[in-house]
Formats: structure tokens, C-alpha cells, sequence
């Protein structure tokens, strides 16, 4: 996520340690702490009890001199295009390459293997797929003083759906539902495994459990996770599933035209942005007209239960949204659904799990908590609907 996400967030392996800030992270803050350009205002909401450094440090500093070095030693016909640092997540720094492509380098040690299944399967998936994906177009070995292997990625103009009101994000519900059932088909023996994302939820129940009875405000929500965790299992093989739907890491189309907003829009990875349009009291703002652009940041791509992704129906919607997604996967997805009763109740729970981990791990998270907070009111007011039914 961007940390994870947009980026990742609570993904594979994640961390959140405390340590000295590179000059990367100096350059991004100004004063008082703050994170340049970030409109986000303080949560209503009570903070979780518990709080943690908002970014993971950076093990290596990255800049736009080191990705010019290291484009000179390895792909030097890219080499004298101008180069913008995009984003940074938790996970990896983003450098756009002229108009069409974008750097993509690991800040941490843990984020290098996440970037290694990218490689490795997203060129095979990404012909599935009716919608972009940052498919690696080139790659790159470790060198001028940098540790890792590294990519080289199309550039995707556009807005990320974070910064999009929900309540316009209907328009394109049943575009996302029909690329994730584009995705979840049988995935071979060898595709990797996320321990902590298409799992069943029993795996995930006891750390779960903890987390939710130890965050202020988040009781409510042990009920949903618990009908999850009781609802019948995904029946079927492991399918491939991108791990974290989050709206941080869907880029749309305003209005039908490409809206570039701050540095051409989103950053392929994930990228570090204020809200634009998600309000924590799950208000909406009324838009239309937007369309799904890309899919972004498969660094949670593992194989395992679809219910994982479907957590977007609460992750990025709202009722009426929703209602067209849960409609168009179903149609979609064809007679897989009817082996599989328990999907959307195994869908809510993932959604609590991710929606929470940010407000838990990350509570001053300014990119993250916004769609975090909007995705559990979504939850609690469903949760009430059933309760009342």
C-alpha cells in the first residue's frame, strides 16, 4: 500500500518502524511535520489508541539524480528525459520519465520481492484485463551505489479514485467489478503467496480480533468480521487476486477527460495524495461522468480467495454504488457465484480488515485515513441495515 497504499496498506511483510528520516523524506515535509501539498484536514473521528509513524524510513535515499545514473548506465536512450519525482509510498519511489514512462524502485528491503512478482506476472495478466495495468516495460539491476532491482513502467495520467467524490464513483463501479472478475481465474502452483491478504479469514482472526477490541470506535465492527470469519469458505482453487483494492490504487478519468491534477495525476505505484473528495462521515458530493482508467499496484498480487478484492464494493462505494458493483461481479463472474454463497460477507470482513489496519497502524496517515474512515462508515451503516432486516 502506499503504505502500503497507495499505496499498500497493512500488505505482505509490512512494517512501520520508527528511524531517521533520509533526505527523501525531508525534501516531502515542511514545517511543522507537514506533508507538502496534502489538503487534509484532521479526522472527526476518535484516533485509535494506538499510534505509529505514518511512513516506514526509507532504507536508501532515492532522487531524481540517482534514477539518471542509473538510466545512463543501463537504459541510456532514457536517459536525458526529464525526470519528476512522482511519489513516494511506503514501499517504492516513483520517478516519471518524460510523458510515457515512470521509475519504480523499492525504498525498503521488504518492497524488493513485492517488485519481483510485478516482473514477473504482470506481463502475463495484464493482456487478461480490460482495464491498464503498470506493466513492467523494462527492468533494471542494481547499480550506481543503488542496492535493488528496479522497473521501468508506463505512466498512467489521471486522478486517483481516493480524490474522487464516492459518491461518483457509480459511474464506473461496474467497470472495476468487470476487470476483477477479468482477474480472478485459476492461478498456477507456483504464483505467489500473501499471508496476510486471500487467505482464509480464520488465518486472520485471532490478529483481527485484537486490533478491532483495541481500537477506539471499531467494536461495531467484530460483528461483521465475525460473519465473515463464519460464512461459508472459497470453494473453489486458489485465483489470482490483486490483494489491495483501495481507492489510492484505482486511477479514473474525470468527466470522460483525463484530469492531471497534481504531477500528471497518479503515480503507477500508488502515489502520496491528499484526499480530493472522500469525506469521513461517508458524505458524498455529487459527480458524474468519470471512468476507470487503471489498476494499480499489484505488489499484494498472490493467489487465494476472490472475496479479498470484492472488499472494494465498501472500500470505494456507496449504496447505490455498490449495489451496481456486487450486480455486475455476480454477472461476471457466471456460475462461480453460485458455488460460493458466502462472498460478500467473506468481502465485508476484508474490507474491515484493510479499512482498519490503516486507522490502527497509520492513524495520521493523511492520504490513506480519509478513504479508510469513509470505507467503515459504509460498513457500520450496512452492518445496521442487517441487524435491522
Amino acid at each position: 500500500m502506499v503504505g502500503r497504499a497507495g499505496g499498500r496498506v497493512g500488505g505482505q511483510g509490512r512494517r512501520n518502524p520508527r528511524g531517521p528520516r533520509t533526505r527523501l523524506a525531508r525534501r516531502n515535509r515542511g514545517r511543522g511535520g507537514q506533508r507538502r501539498g496534502c489538503g487534509f484536514r484532521r479526522p472527526v473521528l476518535p484516533r485509535p489508541a494506538r499510534t505509529r509513524a505514518v511512513t516506514p524510513h526509507a532504507e536508501v535515499s532515492i532522487d531524481v539524480d540517482l534514477v539518471r545514473a542509473l538510466l545512463r548506465e543501463q537504459h541510456p536512450d532514457l536517459a536525458e528525459a526529464p525526470l519528476v519525482l512522482a511519489a513516494q509510498g511506503w514501499d517504492n519511489v516513483q520517478v516519471r520519465i518524460g510523458d510515457d514512462l515512470a521509475a519504480r524502485l523499492p525504498r525498503r528491503a521488504v518492497a524488493v520481492p513485492l517488485l519481483e512478482n510485478e516482473v514477473r506476472w504482470l506481463p502475463t495478466l495484464a493482456p487478461l484485463l480490460p482495464v491498464a495495468v503498470p506493466s513492467p516495460l523494462r527492468t533494471g539491476r542494481p547499480g550506481a551505489g543503488y542496492p535493488w532491482p528496479w522497473a521501468v513502467v508506463g505512466w498512467h495520467d489521471g486522478v486517483r479514485a481516493a480524490d474522487r467524490p464516492r459518491a461518483s464513483r457509480s459511474a464506473w463501479a461496474a467497470e472495476l467489478a468487470a476487470a476483477l472478475a477479468a482477474l480472478h481465474v485459476a492461478a498456477p502452483v507456483d504464483a505467489p503467496h500473501n499471508p496476510v491478504r486471500a487467505v482464509p479469514l480464520a488465518d486472520r482472526d485471532q490478529a483481527l480480533t485484537e486490533r478491532l477490541r483495541g481500537a477506539d470506535d471499531l467494536a461495531w465492527a467484530l460483528e461483521v468480521w465475525r460473519r465473515g470469519v463464519a460464512a461459508p469458505s472459497w470453494p473453489g482453487p486458489p485465483v489470482w487476486v490483486h490483494g489491495d483494492p483501495h481507492p489510492g490504487n484505482v486511477l479514473v478519468t474525470v468527466g470522460g477527460a483525463t484530469d492531471p491534477g497534481v504531477d500528471g495525476g497518479k503515480r503507477s505505484d500508488g502515489g502520496e495524495r491528499s484526499d480530493g473528495g472522500e469525506r469521513s462521515d461517508g458524505g458524498e458530493r455529487s459527480d458524474s461522468g468519470d471512468t476507470l482508467s487503471a489498476l494499480l499496484d499489484f505488489g499484494d498480487l498472490s493467489a487465494g480467495d476472490p472475496a479479498c478484492d470484492l472488499a472494494a464494493a465498501w472500500l470505494h462505494l456507496d449504496d447505490a454504488g455498490r449495489t451496481t458493483f456486487v450486480a455486475a461481479y455476480d454477472r461476471a463472474a457466471g456460475s462461480a457465484v453460485d458455488t460460493d454463497p458466502g462472498r460478500w460477507a467473506r468481502a465485508a470482513a476484508w474490507a474491515v480488515s484493510m479499512a482498519s489496519s490503516v486507522l490502527v497502524m497509520a492513524p495520521d496517515d493523511a492520504t490513506n485515513t480519509p478513504w479508510a474512515r469513509g470505507a467503515l462508515a459504509e460498513l457500520r451503516r450496512s452492518a445496521a441495515l442487517t441487524e435491522r432486516a
